[in-house]
């Protein structure tokens, strides 16, 4: 009964039989050991990927500092110059310099030629109610990818 078995299974299946030879068991043992070296490749090439972006990210975070510093820098030595300083004096002390002559303007004439703030809120919301509904859809999605949000 056993032999009838064993005679089933080698014909049906004669690739079991092929397995316990010592070349397919030294294939197989190749095979894991390319697959492992090949898992490592990627592995370090992932983490040299990432490694590099956070160099990057690094380096333009130091830019970004390195021209803060030279701004800050700037603006001290603007703020040396005799042109800041009578800047300064004209607007915080009223200081003029001989000669010269201050006008004072009414606030309703210097308003006039000023632009117009922009429009209320309610006043938006209102004449979007207007809009049909697919304006009303697209400028939702507009104000969405702008960060715009009602105040």
């Amino acid at each position: 009964m056993i032999q009838k078995l064993q005679r089933l299974f080698k014909k049906y299946y004669p690739y079991v039989y092929e397995l316990r030879d010592i070349r397919v068991a030294g294939l197989v043992v190749f095979g894991v050991v390319v697959l492992l070296i090949s898992w490592s490749g990627v592995k370090s090439i992932e983490t040299n990927y990432h490694l590099q972006q956070e160099i990057s990210r690094l380096q333009q975070e130091n830019d970004v500092a390195e021209l803060e510093n030279s701004n800050a820098k700037l603006e001290n030595e603007y703020l040396q110059t005799k042109q800041y300083l009578e800047l300064a004096a004209r607007q915080n002390f009223g200081l003029a310099l001989p000669g010269e002559k201050e006008l004072i303007v009414p606030k309703e004439v210097a308003l006039k030629y000023t632009v117009r703030p922009p429009k209320a809120a309610s006043e938006v919301k209102q004449a979007t109610d207007k809009l049909p509904t697919y304006q009303k859809n697209l400028q939702a999605w507009v104000d969405f990818f702008l960060h715009r949000t009602e105040q």
